[in-house]
């Protein structure tokens, strides 16, 4: 290849606008839900495996393995996998949205932004629509910082866990398990 194309090259790619996507950090990252039992007992659970990417041109992924969920009782997060999310026939949840790539990579580190996004949650082979309102701040280090302002509300009945909700139920011998839960995140994302 002569000097004089390697030069048109160059060229080209320093000219073209700089495009960054970005990789979930999971150390870093926090999904938390509330579930309440017996009318008035709430317990705080996680997810410990996230991944996920922002990419170039704004398309968001996210995917939660469901077997991954941490409620500090070994035998209650044993019976969620199995009653509750079926995780060896559905493994994983999956967060989509798209965000304005321009943004996040027009950030200086210590400047915030909110925004309102429409997600799409698919979980237990179901798919539907959620809103999230987040605070979007840049971080050092080519890091951003995603987090829920508010809780979004997840249904059981709308992804086929009121079943599993009832199962659940039954073998804690429980009066009563909400069928819906506040879902709350702190997600940290890395330049690649």
């Amino acid at each position: 290849m002569n000097t004089k194309i390697i030069g048109m090259l160059l060229a080209l790619l320093l000219a073209a606008p700089l495009q960054a996507s970005w990789s979930l950090v999971n150390e870093a990252s926090l999904l938390t839900f509330v579930s309440i039992k017996k009318n008035s007992v709430a317990e705080v659970g996680h997810f410990k495996q996230l991944t996920g990417t922002v990419g170039d041109d704004g398309k968001v992924e996210m995917k939660i393995d469901l077997a991954s969920v941490d409620t500090g009782i070994e035998v209650r997060d044993q019976r969620m996998r199995e009653l509750l999310f079926d995780s060896k026939r559905f493994p994983t949840a999956v967060i989509s949205t798209r965000v304005d790539a321009a943004l996040l990579t027009g950030m200086q580190p210590g400047e915030a932004s909110a925004a309102r996004l429409s997600l799409e949650l698919g979980l237990h082979g179901q798919k539907k629509p959620l809103e999230a309102v987040v605070h979007i701040t840049a971080l050092t280090g080519n890091r951003i910082l995603v987090h829920s302002i508010s809780p979004v509300i997840v249904s059981a009945a709308d992804f086929g866990l009121a079943e599993g909700i009832e199962k659940l139920r039954e073998i804690a011998k429980l009066p009563a398990i909400a069928t819906a839960v506040p879902v709350y995140f702190s997600l940290v994302f890395a330049k690649d």
